[in-house]
């Protein structure tokens, strides 16, 4: 058996904020050995070592921030109260805007959901009285790791019933509407793929004209349940679409009467290009097309039904996110750009720069993770990096946030995901089926290295930030 290679810790020299600069920053890191995720053979990368920053190498207050119900900084800055969530800057700075108008930088988990395995019921069944007890339960403990809410795919109705019921209780919540990958079900152009659906040519039927009649009929039954809740952050209108360079050729090679067809040929004929002069650049132009056709009718459906909620993009994948034409069309559409990021360690200076150039939008990060050969679980599934132990991914995880923090548009992220998965469930996707992805195990015990080492940035995202000023106890 491969021997566990323990974090070690380097020079621990104290730093004084995030706004140092990247070598300062350097100086403070421990050594984790990480084998990244590779699609096409997972078995082959090579194990390597990566330095990650720690909470333990910051000079932080020696109090956790000041926090209020909704996990919003208590202390410093108000804005006047709107009863809903929303962005704004300060200092030059994104943020989120909690119903009373504080300071939020929002920290969640995903897919916050009893489990459907016979794992999974065999142990709730054990340790809670029904769902309402676990989404009690559940909700403290998160709260007590840092974390101030359930991102998208997690029991929305339980946390829903939770907050009504205990009036001090705002653990919020970011309901997922599955506008095109419904859409497209009822059309039979969907299919499962692994994390996500897809379409034929991975083109998304953005052009048909039923797409606006039916993201108007969602988004009418959403605001029924969710649109007078101030518990609620914003939604999600879908995840990972395959909005990219391919998208051109894909919808040309579509049949002659289909609409996205049609579509892409009026387009190049109004740009008086033939089939045979398609450029990259073309190509590109053309995916901000069709993201910017797709954002702008949902974000119309969202401003028409419910005004009071945010619109919290597609959580964007793979090159979509390195895309200038995509991520522009995002923003102009979003309140908050999502993004789903894997495949490198910490998001870079440089990642973070160009995305600000890009757009003046906030953005969240709605994916991440790292899976341990200590959980006792294959691993042979999902994308996230392949470490050795569950200290090992709270370093991962306290080094990412920390690099988020750096940023003046991240408003916030999700860790992916609450739970492990459970090899004895049935009918699930097929890159969640034997992986440690959860902070808590299949049997609804959380990982003690692993979600100490989350309440330790958590609890101090904003002072890392700058965003707590001395004097605020």
């Amino acid at each position: 058996m491969k021997q566990l290679l323990l974090p070690v810790i380097v020079a621990l020299t104290c730093l004084p904020s995030a706004a140092q600069t990247r070598s300062s920053q350097d100086r403070g890191k421990i050594m984790v050995e990480a084998r990244p995720w590779d699609r096409q053979h997972p078995d082959r990368p090579a194990w390597a070592i990566y330095p990650s920053l720690t909470a333990d190498s910051l000079m932080l207050p020696a109090s956790p921030d000041p926090l209020n119900a909704y996990g919003s900084l208590a202390k410093g800055h108000k804005f006047k109260a709107t009863g809903y969530f929303r962005v704004r800057k300060l200092h030059g700075r994104w943020i989120m805007v909690d119903p009373v108008g504080r300071v939020h930088i929002d920290a969640s988990v995903s897919s916050v959901s009893p489990g459907r395995g016979k794992t999974n019921k065999t142990a709730f069944a054990e340790k809670f009285r029904d769902k309402e007890d676990w989404a009690y339960l559940t909700s403290i403990e998160l709260t007590s790791y840092g974390f101030n809410g359930a991102g998208t795919w997690s029991d929305a109705e339980a946390f829903q019933s939770m907050n009504r019921c205990h009036q001090d209780s705002h653990f919020t919540i970011c309901p997922m509407l599955n506008l095109m990958s419904g859409y497209a079900a009822t059309q039979g152009k969907a299919h499962q793929l692994p994390g996500h659906t897809g379409y034929p040519n991975q083109c998304i039927p953005v052009f048909d004209p039923g797409f606006e009649e039916y993201c108007d009929k969602v988004l009418a039954d959403a605001a029924i349940r969710y649109g007078k809740d101030p518990d609620v952050i914003g939604y999600f209108s879908d995840n990972e679409l395959p909005l990219g360079v391919k998208n051109l050729e894909g919808y040309l090679d579509l049949p002659d009467d289909d609409y996205g067809h049609k579509a892409a040929v009026r387009w190049l004929e109004s740009k008086g290009i033939g089939r045979n002069e398609i450029s990259d650049d073309i190509r590109k132009e053309f995916a901000g097309f069709a993201a910017d056709t797709y954002y702008s009718i949902v974000r119309q459906s969202i401003r028409k039904h419910d005004p009071n909620h945010m619109y919290l993009g597609s959580r964007l994948h793979g090159g979509a996110k390195y895309l200038k034409e995509v991520y522009q069309a995002a923003g102009r559409h979003c309140d908050i750009i999502s993004m789903n990021f894997y495949g490198k360690w910490e998001i870079s200076a440089e990642d973070l720069k160009r995305w600000e150039n890009w757009s003046d939008t906030p953005f969240i990060i709605t994916e991440f993770y790292t899976k341990a050969e200590d959980s006792g679980l294959a691993n042979t599934t999902g994308a996230g990096w392949l470490v050795h132990d569950q200290s090992s991914r709270s370093a991962h995880y306290q080094n990412f946030v920390i690099g988020l923090l750096r940023s003046r548009c991240c408003v916030g992220w999700c860790w992916f995901k609450y739970m492990d998965n459970d090899p004895t469930a049935s009918g699930v996707d097929p890159s969640n089926l034997n992986s440690n992805k959860g902070c808590y195990d299949n049997r609804y015990h959380p990982y003690a290295d692993l979600v100490d080492g989350m309440r330790k940035v958590n609890s101090m995202r904003y002072s890392i930030s700058n965003l707590r000023k001395r004097g605020d106890r």
